[in-house]
């Protein structure tokens, strides 16, 4: 599965189209009642389409899965899967973080991000992972800034996308993350 290839840079036009009202932002727990919104905010948002199995993972995640509204409109969206490793310890897999074009440079994906990272925190999860295709400059810089680290590059990664190469990319949870 494909994760990360969403959210990064674009547009920093933060009028986000509207009239003059100020814009409130907001997050909202994944569940059955509003999986349809993720589906259709992944249909958007990536060149890979996702199975059943990545749709219960995402829910299955409790917490970690969010979706972001700008103005009640959802926007962008953060989809994990816990995941066990060697030795019992669980980290945290970013299956997919996206954000609409419009709406990106709005702070929702750092939102999101930041959202997971409390949450590694406050329940001592030191590991959080994604992929990412090799050629989304824009995403790895996204990621690059929160902390993340290109640790492997995986050839043939992706099946119906090209390149179809991808680098993992993983941030070690230290301390609880500092607000800027």
């Amino acid at each position: 599965m494909g994760a990360g290839e969403g959210e990064a840079a674009g547009s920093k036009d933060k009028s986000g189209g509207g009239g003059g009202g100020v814009a409130r932002t907001s997050l909202d727990g994944l569940r059955d009642k509003n999986v349809m919104q993720l589906k259709k905010l992944n249909t958007a948002l990536f060149p890979v389409r996702y199975n059943d199995k990545y749709y219960q993972d995402a829910i299955a995640s409790k917490d970690f899965s969010k979706l972001a509204y700008y103005s009640d409109i959802c926007v962008g969206a953060i989809a994990c899967r816990l995941e066990k490793k060697e030795g019992g310890a669980v980290c945290v897999y970013i299956m997919t973080l996206g954000v609409l074009a419009p709406y990106r440079g709005l702070g929702l994906g750092t939102k999101l991000l930041n959202h997971v990272f409390d949450l590694c925190a406050k329940q001592n999860i030191p590991e959080i992972y994604l992929h990412v295709q090799t050629n989304n400059d824009d995403a790895i810089a996204f990621y690059k800034k929160f902390g993340f680290e290109i640790t492997e590059t995986i050839y043939q990664y992706y099946k119906n996308i090209t390149p179809p190469d991808c680098h993992v990319l993983t941030k070690f949870i230290g301390q609880a993350p500092t607000k800027k």
